[in-house]
Parts: structure tokens; C-alpha cells; sequence
């Protein structure tokens, strides 16, 4: 994972009227990223694991099931005091219950993540969801 793919993630692919892009709240824009991984997708991976969008928006204070991601790259650098940001997202997503946001509960997200998806698919989630700033 280097520099080049993460500035790759932040080039927009144009889905002016398309309801899932206006869905999630980006106005029409989907970064490229997500129109082949886990927010444009209502399954991932070999085992058809739930997309992130199934369950997250991506629009502030926005709940669907679990805590909105709009933000989420800022507010992980601070969550676990010496954890960097990319590794508390990727614990999150291989571990869910190991960082329970306050006002949701224990078990409520997918719990085979570290199972379904590869780790290409892992890095590549980790990738685009530190460019939730």
C-alpha cells in the first residue's frame, strides 16, 4: 500500500443520478474505489460478507445500523491512545468488538471480516477509509 494507491482511492468516478451515490449522501460522486469494494457493494468478498454500506453512511450523524464513516480517519487518530489511525480502522474491521463505539452494541457488526475478505481486501478498505477526514 503506498502513496500512489491512497491518492489513487481520492479520484472521483461521476454518478450524477445515481441513487445510490445520492444515497450514502455524496452528492453523486463515489470515489473509484468504492464503485468496485465494500461502500458500493451491498456484499464482499469470496463469502459474500456485508458491504460497509449495508450497515454505515457516509453522511455525517447519519445512522443506518452502525456509527456513521463520515469523519472516521480524524476521529480514529484519537480513539486509542498510541494507536495510529490505520490500525485501530483495521482492527475495527478484523476484530469488531475489540473498539465498541459508545451507544452501539457489542456484536452488532459482521464478525467475519478477517475470514471473508483477503488481506488485499483488508488494506484496500483500510486504504480508503483514512480518506474520511
Amino acid at each position: 500500500m503506498g502513496v500512489v494507491q491512497v491518492e489513487a482511492l481520492r479520484v472521483g468516478v461521476d454518478l450524477e443520478g445515481d441513487p445510490l451515490a445520492r444515497g450514502i449522501g455524496l452528492g453523486g460522486r463515489l470515489p473509484a474505489f468504492a464503485t468496485s469494494m465494500a461502500f458500493a457493494q451491498a456484499t464482499i468478498g469470496a463469502n459474500n460478507a456485508p458491504g460497509c454500506i449495508t450497515c454505515h453512511s457516509l453522511e455525517p450523524d447519519v445512522v443506518i445500523v452502525g456509527p456513521s464513516q463520515a469523519g472516521l480517519a480524524t476521529r480514529a487518530e484519537t480513539r486509542v491512545p498510541g494507536m495510529s489511525a490505520a490500525d485501530y480502522i483495521r482492527q475495527s474491521i478484523v476484530e469488531p468488538n475489540a473498539h465498541i463505539v459508545e451507544g452501539f452494541a457489542e456484536g452488532l457488526m459482521y464478525q467475519n471480516y478477517a475470514t471473508d475478505l483477503t488481506e488485499d481486501q483488508i488494506n484496500d478498505l483500510v486504504a480508503y477509509t483514512l480518506t474520511l477526514e
